[in-house]
């Protein structure tokens, strides 16, 4: 992929967008680790466990895109990311991290819960990628200071104007159907270009189609419990 290529800055983008939306549960692992540690340890923390949980996710992530080369994977890894690109719109995440008493449990926590919970960001940016070791290593460059600054204002963002969270498994699908029509076991299928162009369209729309619409119901039905225990 060449690296002043609109195909390049495209995919760039997108991992962008992925780590925005997916990257915001890490600052709350961190958060909640870290909170019963005193402030001059707390900074300690963050830095180390958020460089630990980095490392990590670098060798997860360089592994995926090799995975992706073998056959079939890519077809598997597209379906569990549109998955996860419609439990993203439609369930709201729950964080149970238990907080470290010392530094090192603390950094311990974070790694251990950022690996656990980091299977989506690290899917969706191998295939966002397309194969670019580069596009890995600049999208973990670009994770860092959300994760460690940025990722709380996000967080806040996102449940004041909802549609970033629409924009985000927007863009995830839009990654899963870039490799689900890039899997050679059904590459002839889509040999036409205007047919991979209707393939990610239709299934774009219908997941944040359907997702909205359950989403919608999810919390309706939940208001009305709510209303009716009080």
């Amino acid at each position: 992929m060449d690296f002043f290529s609109i195909e390049f800055f495209t995919a760039l983008l997108s991992i962008i967008v992925i780590d925005l939306v997916l990257a915001g549960d890490n600052a709350i692992v961190i958060g909640l680790a870290a909170r019963k540690l005193p402030k001059d340890q707390q900074k300690k923390v963050i830095i180390l466990g958020t460089i630990g949980a980095i490392v990590i996710r670098a060798i997860a992530t360089m592994l995926v895109v090799y995975l992706l080369k073998v056959p079939g994977l890519l077809l598997i890894g597209g379906i569990l990311l549109i998955w996860i690109a419609y439990k993203l719109i439609t369930e709201e995440e729950k964080h149970e991290v238990e907080s470290g008493n010392n530094m090192w449990a603390a950094i311990r926590t974070i790694i251990i819960a950022d690996a656990a919970m980091g299977l989506d960001n690290v899917l969706a940016v191998a295939g966002a990628a397309h194969g670019s070791l580069l596009l890995v290593f600049l999208g973990l460059l670009i994770s860092i200071p959300i994760v460690v600054w940025g990722s709380t204002i996000i967080l806040k963002f996102m449940e004041k104007y909802p549609i970033i969270i629409l924009i985000g498994a927007a863009v995830v699908t839009w990654t899963a159907t870039k490799m689900i029509v890039k899997e050679p076991f059904i590459a002839g299928f889509f040999a036409e270009e205007w047919l991979q162009y209707a393939f990610e369209f239709i299934v774009v729309a219908a997941v944040v189609a359907f997702g909205y619409f359950k989403g919608k119901r999810n919390k309706e039905s939940l208001h009305d419990t709510q209303k009716t225990a009080s």
